[in-house]
């Protein structure tokens, strides 16, 4: 479907409807891609180098392994079926890195995951997560909900990083708690 270059947001959008996303999780995939772009228009105004393409391009391909799984495996497999869609590797590391605001080497190795990095590293990565964070369903949400959710499913240390990335991109946008 898409080769060498980012796809645009009507490509994205089409290659979730092909993969059979649910119209629940393309409104997700839209409502993240809105914050994370907003996000990333904010962070350029104040002097940092974004790629806001590849910003919107990951947030709307972030869920696409939802197409077959609503587990943690879903940034595996949306992964996998864009290494298969032949989207760049930009986007494919958004796609894997997206979940929990990170998933750990040991936490990987438990869920039976190829040896890879699973923390979101750049910037853009970061976006995505952080957007990702505070979007439930369609719906904009205090960070602190989805830090209680996690803990309250004995996730610690997931929420742990979900606060730490959260901390760190609102510094950046100059929102200091």
């Amino acid at each position: 479907m898409v080769s060498k270059g980012l796809p645009s947001r009507e490509q994205a959008l089409e290659l979730l409807k092909q993969k059979h996303c649910s119209s629940v999780v393309i409104s997700h995939c839209l409502a993240v891609a809105e914050l994370a772009l907003e996000t990333a228009s904010y962070l350029e105004k104040k002097g940092l180098k974004v790629d806001t393409k590849l910003v919107v391009a990951g947030a709307l391909l972030h869920d696409l392994g939802r197409s077959k799984t609503h587990t943690v495996d879903h940034a595996i497999v949306g992964a996998e079926i864009a290494k298969e869609s032949g989207l760049p590797e930009p986007i494919i590391r958004i796609i894997k890195r997206h979940v929990g605001g990170g998933i750990t080497t040991a936490e990987a190795k438990a869920f039976g995951w190829p040896k890879d990095v699973y923390v979101p590293e750049t910037l853009e990565e970061k976006i995505v997560s952080y957007s990702d964070k505070l979007i439930n369903q369609s719906k904009r949400m205090p960070i602190n909900d989805e830090i209680e959710r996690l803990q309250s499913e004995g996730k610690a240390e997931a929420a742990e990083r979900v606060r730490r990335l959260y901390k760190d991109i609102s510094s950046l946008l100059g929102n200091e708690e």
